[in-house]
């Protein structure tokens, strides 16, 4: 290939100063031809092919490559054939005898034909779109995963981000509840993929059967929804792109909170300071952009939606309850109800009739049973000898003077002391834990060992009073014996003193 140098001058000659061709290919000492071509092209054109390369060793075996190729399309990308594969194939399975060279130039080729190609999208004001994300973190010193949601204005590319412990229905409620008052309203429609939280069942026509708690979402913010295609993350390209972003520049380093309420303060502080950044392509920042998605925002309705998930279940005899495979306690008096539970993010509570009956921290391990004492004390004080073995008991941190009331009543009076232990512990159903802590070592203090007494130092220290103990009542106090006075012990003292 010749230089541009020599086309400039080879032009110059030619086309400014008249020389012709013939006189141009002898004093450039080249072909004619060569000329010609100098003289139709600006700058030398490169290599052309004028027709399709031939490959009469492969051309056989294209039609083997290409299913191998269209199959691959249906399996994951770890286990698609490579070049080298399909030549070894071609080699032990169709006696191909030509080289891997030629295989891999033709794969290469037909990979970047088939490769997709996409349409930039401009995106209207006030519309969004939704997803999940996974990443690492410490909360309250255990290493976990991190579910979160994300929801993205791809008009500004503003974006709200929440954490939860898992990808639950309630925490896709909780999640658009909560974006929703961040952007003090309600877009006119939001994009998803096919999540089988929002999506029960997909028909042949691509028709899209809403699961119930995603209807009822829908139904109080009124909302319009879109899916994308099964697989093609592609077409909510923004969301997913937040997905990552957020991940990158929220929480690497892997985030350590004490709560997910604090993580989730963090998470919102890093979406308001990304409001002032101003993307590439863009002369306004996010935060201006922002005004034009609230203007086309609706507003919010006045109640807000109850994001949890509902379930009608019943008590067992041992008055449990399950909900998402473990096992949270009622009091004894609801065993064999029917009770309705509503699961929270972080909270489950269980209701009979129109009561709520208990209320216990969300567990998300697998088979666990959460205890609330207080719900077995009345069946404990009934089948007092279940007292040093019952569950619901095992682990329940008391103070110290618990257990020392504990031993001196079972140490004085035998099973009676233990009925009356547990009529100690119910008085925690009504007072608070420091008053009956301190009227017990008052109580033990006095050597006043009994229920009775400990729940009068209970209602002295709430009406805030002096005690009055009888003391018929206590034969545990120590008693003091006082003689009748005699003249002959003053005249004895007086002699001592003399």
């Amino acid at each position: 290939m010749y230089s541009v140098d020599i086309y400039n001058r080879v032009r110059r000659a030619c086309l400014k100063d008249g020389m012709s061709t013939r006189e141009a290919a002898r004093y450039f000492n080249k072909d004619r031809k060569t000329i010609a071509k100098m003289l139709r092209h600006e700058l030398p054109p490169g290599y052309r092919r004028s027709e399709a390369p031939r490959r009469p060793t492969l051309d056989d075996y294209v039609g083997v490559i290409d299913n191998i190729l269209r199959t691959d399309k249906a399996l994951i990308k770890k286990q698609r054939h490579t070049a080298k594969r399909i030549f070894e194939r071609l080699r032990d399975e169709h006696g191909y005898a030509g080289s891997l060279t030629t295989v891999t130039y033709y794969v290469r080729e037909q990979k970047r034909r088939t490769k997709e190609v996409f349409v930039p999208l401009s995106h209207r004001p006030g519309h969004a779109q939704v997803d999940f994300g996974e990443t690492l973190g410490v909360i309250g010193g255990v290493e976990c995963k991190i579910h979160f949601f994300v929801m993205s204005l791809p008009h500004s590319d503003a974006v709200f981000v929440k954490g939860y412990p898992a990808e639950t229905t309630e925490a896709f409620c909780d999640g658009h509840v909560s974006a929703f008052a961040f952007f003090d309203g309600i877009p006119q429609s939001i994009l998803y993929d096919n999540t089988k939280i929002a999506v029960a069942r997909i028909l042949g026509d691509r028709t899209r059967i809403r699961t119930r708690r995603f209807t009822e979402l829908q139904s109080h913010y009124l909302f319009d929804d879109k899916f994308g295609r099964p697989a093609r993350g592609n077409d909510k390209g923004n969301v997913e792109g937040m997905v990552g972003y957020t991940r990158r520049n929220f929480m690497v380093p892997a985030p350590r909170c004490d709560s997910f309420d604090d993580l989730n303060a963090h998470l919102e502080a890093k979406c308001l300071a990304r409001q002032d950044d101003t993307l590439r392509g863009h002369t306004q920042t996010i935060g201006q952009r922002l005004v034009s998605d609230f203007d086309a925002l609706m507003g919010l309705p006045v109640a807000e939606y109850e994001a949890c998930d509902h379930v009608n279940t019943r008590a067992t005899s041992i008055s449990m309850v399950r909900y998402r495979s473990n096992d949270y306690s009622v009091p004894v008096a609801y065993a064999h109800h029917d009770v309705h539970v509503r699961g929270f993010v972080h909270e489950v509570i269980i209701g009979c009739g129109n009561e709520i009956v208990a209320r216990h921290k969300r567990s998300y391990l697998s088979a666990d049973m959460i205890f609330d004492p207080l719900h077995f004390l009345p069946l404990i004080e009934q089948k007092v000898g279940a007292l040093d073995q019952a569950a619901p008991l095992q682990g329940w941190n008391l103070p110290d003077a618990f257990a020392t009331l504990h031993r001196l009543l079972e140490a004085r009076m035998g099973k009676p002391g233990k009925r009356e232990y547990v009529q100690v512990l119910r008085l925690l159903e009504t007072f608070e834990m420091d008053v009956v802590q301190g009227a017990i070592q008052h109580a033990i203090d006095l050597g006043a060992i009994g229920y009775d007494a400990v729940k009068h130092l209970v209602l002295c220290r709430i009406e805030k009073r002096p005690p009055r103990l009888d003391l018929d009542f206590y034969p545990y106090l120590p008693k003091a014996n006082v003689g009748t006075t005699r003249p002959s012990s003053y005249m004895s003292l007086l002699g001592a003193t003399a």
